[in-house]
């Protein structure tokens, strides 16, 4: 085939621009829509989800500029998060699983004055079709094992996150299957949720959220009520959750760096006796939480008066004795070890 052939059969294949639903935010025109294939379900992506779709582009006089379909090769983003050209932001947000749609968008919507050279030059009007192969949300868990997946349903204000001890209110609506089995409005601190009847990786995922961030929280087991379920809201063994979750305010807990030496030896005796309450009622990993705050908190803390340290010392000493017990519950016997080092160093 001859590169003008080549030509013809590109040219051959673009859709026509224009026409459409008007789906900018403005309803400016700038970004038009045509449904090829709709899709199924009833679900669309929300901001942060990994999307995967194929994609052909073209300039209005059909030349193709690209296409995932020719490379063999699906695409994927995260989605609401500026990765891509603003029409499609706009546009797979509207779109469902195995949907196909033609898009049409103005220079405002996709590279502007300057065009991506070579390729697209300055101020050009794009068509592209877009298939939705997929969406997940973001897994929130240190191993990565999908145990906790968060959703954003509309994003929150600003950057700053709740920290382990910032307070907290929050607006919630647990689901088991498709019934309702909790939602309350409650003020408590990151790291006592358990306290509350709240799951553990409900925890976790506060401290991902932003302020007046609205989002859908999908826990597996052992991220939930585990293996003992929960009877107070007829919760079965080993039930997978879903929480729909609205952070209103929150005021963070101070950072180690923020507090002086009378301030530290405060917060951690009262880190003390929560870790010991904890050690008491079985929750092993909870506990190790607090220990650890003292041994951050108060480790590398110097200029101490004899009192000063003394009372450091003595909360040191503990948390690494009851940290080692902690561990030796859990059978993380590395853990035990280091431990008992510690011990010996202090």
């Amino acid at each position: 085939m001859t590169a003008e052939e080549g030509k013809a059969e590109e040219m051959s294949a673009a859709p026509e621009g224009e026409g459409g639903v008007d789906i900018s935010p403005k309803s400016d025109g700038g970004v038009l829509k045509i449904i090829k294939k709709e899709g199924t379900g009833t679900e669309c992506p929300m901001i942060g989800d990994k999307v995967t779709v194929h994609y052909t582009g073209w300039l209005l006089d059909g030349t193709k500029f690209d296409s995932s379909r020719d490379r063999k090769d699906k695409f994927s983003f995260d989605f609401g998060k500026g990765e891509v050209i603003k029409a499609w932001d706009i546009a797979v947000g509207t779109m469902k699983i195995g949907e196909v749609c033609q898009i049409t968008c103005k220079p405002e919507y996709a590279y502007g004055s300057a065009g991506s050279p070579p390729k697209i030059p300055p101020n050009a009007t794009l068509i592209f079709e877009i298939e939705l192969f997929e969406f997940k949300g973001k897994d929130l868990t240190d191993e990565e094992d999908g145990g906790i997946i968060r959703r954003i349903r509309k994003k929150g204000e600003g950057y700053s996150k709740p920290n382990e001890g910032a307070l907290v209110e929050i607006e919630i609506e647990g689901w088991h299957e498709n019934r309702v089995f909790d939602k309350r409005e409650l003020r408590f601190e990151v790291g006592e949720g358990e306290n509350y009847d709240l799951p553990p990786g409900l925890d976790k995922a506060l401290q991902k959220m932003e302020k007046t961030e609205e989002s859908v929280i999908y826990l597996k087991p052992s991220y939930g009520f585990g293996s003992a379920g929960k009877p107070k809201f007829q919760i079965p063994p080993d039930a997978e959750l879903r929480y729909e979750v609205k952070l209103k305010s929150f005021e963070k807990a101070k950072e180690s760096w923020e507090m002086n030496t009378e301030e530290k030896l405060e917060q951690g005796s009262i880190a003390k006796e929560k870790g010991t309450q904890y050690f008491k009622e079985g929750r092993y990993k909870r506990a190790t939480l607090q220990y650890k705050k003292i041994v951050l908190w108060l480790e590398h803390e110097t200029g101490l008066s004899d009192e000063e340290e003394a009372k450091a010392r003595n909360l040191r000493l503990a948390a690494h004795l009851n940290l080692a017990m902690c561990h030796l519950k859990l059978k993380e016997y590395s853990q035990v070890l280091e431990n008992c080092d510690k011990v010996n160093g202090i």
